[in-house]
């Protein structure tokens, strides 16, 4: 076993200014998570001794998705050896392996970059190892990889501008990824020149450096261009999240859940779902849902920030926000809003409701047009309601408030005041009711 150390250095400094965005572009997110969010995920997994993320100056709001891992700020932007230059002060005394990523390639997998970790550690020779990406048709403009015809080893990279018609027709091109001999690296950095149309300096000019000092640059040949796709436009973004869903989609059925039509989910990164749960056409999930077993999520709903217990039931046309819990064999109907709210087990809310703010007990029924005015324009208020109370039709449940267990609220009410357990409580006017008055109004209007 390779007991060798592994630390990883992350480039994320671009702008990305065919975003036509202030955000630095690995901010922008891929199904709720930053892409640097997705390939920190994919780095973490190989158990890295440390992650150290490139950045540009002025990117202090990427810091919360970096954390806890370090940062190194390129001051300017002289190119990707220039980028992986700034990473060398946090690398000092590390005699691993460096894998050096791209924080735009969300749909890049610990998998293969664990492949070319594995490559690297081939032979005593190696003085590092290239993702390189085969496309089965004209390649874009991407770095053409020449390789020694006697041992298939990388003689060189051939900037896409500067090849010639015979080696544009290479289909071997370079992803951008290294796994280099942390050893080597600060003094094959040091040797990389400028002397390039830009004035910058480039990592892909490292085989040729390393060749020179005996050691060789092996590469780990991917046939699926998806996973290391940059983003660089917004298009990209949206490639890049319908690659996302479907890959989150065939996880969910891999995993025991039921998608009635799965291009209509759509997930977001964490989604937690249980077994034998049924999703119908056209559900999204926001951040930070949980979903037990024997869940039905009906069609047209919009959950995020919830959790829901076995065998309950939500929409179609249900809406949860953020703080709900439903309880086990709750049902949540359609056009029905619940917001950081807890309903035990058993809760019924059919149809055109809203539950703010409030402790729902077990197996109450909350009937149409039911809300909790939870807002006095400062400041929200909480409302309780008891086991096995019954609240009834348009009934407005002003907080803060307690109903008691099994108490009965009356169609209509506007309640104020606490209710206790097994009252009735009814506040409407009396209704006033003047026989023959419609009959008498028609006949003036006619005449």
């Amino acid at each position: 076993m390779n007991t060798k150390k592994l630390a990883c250095v992350v480039l994320a400094g671009g702008q990305g200014t065919r975003m036509k965005s202030n955000l630095p572009k690995t901010m922008h997110k891929v199904a709720g998570l930053p892409m640097i969010g997705w390939i920190l995920k994919a780095l973490e997994a190989l158990e890295p001794e440390r992650i150290i993320v490139v950045t540009g100056p002025d990117m202090e709001d990427m810091a919360d998705s970096i954390l806890p891992h370090s940062v190194a700020v390129q001051p300017q932007a002289l190119g990707t050896a220039d980028a992986v230059k700034a990473a060398l002060p946090a690398l000092e005394g590390f005699d691993g392996d460096v894998l050096i990523t791209l924080g735009d390639t969300p749909l890049l997998s610990a998998g293969i970059l664990r492949g070319l970790v594995e490559t690297q550690r081939e032979g005593e020779d190696t003085g590092m190892a290239i993702l390189g990406v085969e496309f089965d048709r004209d390649p874009p403009a991407f770095g053409r990889m020449i390789l020694n015809e006697e041992d298939d080893s990388l003689a060189r990279i051939v900037e896409d501008k500067d090849c010639t018609p015979e080696q544009r027709k290479i289909r071997l091109c370079n992803s951008g990824i290294f796994c280099v001999d942390g050893a080597r690296l600060p003094g094959w950095i040091a040797r990389i020149g400028n002397d390039n149309a830009k004035g910058e300096y480039y990592i892909t000019d490292l085989p040729e450096i390393a060749s020179t000092d005996g050691a060789k640059t092996r590469v780990t040949v991917l046939y699926d261009a998806e996973s290391i796709m940059g983003i660089n436009t917004r298009a990209d973004l949206a490639v890049a999240e319908k690659a996302m869903q479907t890959r989150l989609r065939e996880h969910a059925m891999a995993n025991g859940a039921t998608l009635i039509d799965p291009d209509t989910v759509y997930f977001c990164h964490d989604t937690v779902l249980g077994r034998d749960v049924v999703i119908e056409p056209g559900v999204y999930f926001g951040p930070g849902v949980v979903i037990a077993d024997n869940v039905t999520i009906k069609a047209s709903s919009h959950l995020e920030g919830a959790a829901i217990e076995p065998g309950a039931v939500i929409g179609p046309f249900a809406r949860l926000r953020p703080g709900t819990q439903i309880g086990a064999g709750s049902k949540i109907g359609n056009f029905v809003e619940v917001k950081k709210s807890t309903l035990g087990k058993g809760v019924k809310a059919g149809h055109l409701a809203y539950i703010g703010d409030a402790e729902i007990g077990d197996h109450v029924n909350y009937s149409c047009g039911a809300i909790t005015a939870n807002y006095d324009g400062q400041e929200k208020h909480k409302t309780v309601v008891g086991a096995h109370a019954m609240i009834g039709s348009n009934v407005n449940l002003v907080a803060p408030l307690t109903i008691g267990a099994g108490a009965y609220i009356g169609a209509g009410s506007t309640i104020t005041k606490d209710v206790s357990a097994d009252a009735l409580a009814v506040a409407r006017e009396k209704p006033s009711i003047i026989n023959g008055w419609a009959a008498k109004k028609r006949k003036g209007g006619a005449a």
